[in-house]
């Protein structure tokens, strides 16, 4: 199936998905890689505080490169996932209700996923300056001195990407 959906997420948005879908989302949605996982852990351990409200909202695992003159953000591709698995089930029990990266995830977050009614998403790598097209706009909202691994809220218009991991626990990576 085919759907658009707006982003932040509901639990009845990510019920309907199913692995293998194509999945145009618009709305608002945060990147965050390694670097800037670690410093939400340390954030919750510390404060209890995240720098951006986890309920229903998407991650994109990505760090852009530099934009060019007039474009909000350079190229905007996948990273891989599973190096962000062990913040991963946390910040689903927190709220998050998607995540956009590439690659296998482990077990641990897969039942997070589904005990939380997440979806998990692929963007196609390798795609990232034609990913960047559907970004209207970027903006560093925390931890500005990682650079491009900083926390930015992106706005999408019409994201590509497939539902690998579904709210079930359906995962395409296994079936194909």
């Amino acid at each position: 199936m085919e759907y658009h959906i707006n982003a932040p997420l509901t639990k009845e948005d990510t019920s309907k998905l199913k692995a293998g879908d194509m999945i145009y989302i618009t709305g608002t949605i945060y990147t965050a890689r390694d670097a800037a996982h670690k410093r939400m852990s340390e954030a919750l351990s510390k404060s209890g505080k995240l720098p951006f409200e986890l309920d229903g909202n998407i991650i994109y695992y990505m760090g852009p490169s530099p934009a060019r003159p007039g474009r909000p953000i350079g190229s905007a591709g996948p990273t891989t996932a599973s190096r962000m698995d062990k913040y991963a089930p946390s910040l689903l029990d927190l709220g998050l209700r998607g995540m956009i990266g590439k690659g296998k995830r482990t077990k641990e977050v897969q039942d997070a996923i589904v005990r939380n009614k997440a979806v998990y998403f692929a963007a196609i790598g390798g795609a990232g300056a034609l990913l960047s097209k559907a970004i209207t706009s970027s903006e560093v909202i925390a931890y500005d001195d990682l650079g491009t691994e900083a926390i930015r809220r992106l706005h999408v218009e019409n994201f590509p990407c497939i539902v690998v991991i579904d709210s079930e626990g359906t995962n395409l990576y296994e079936q194909i």
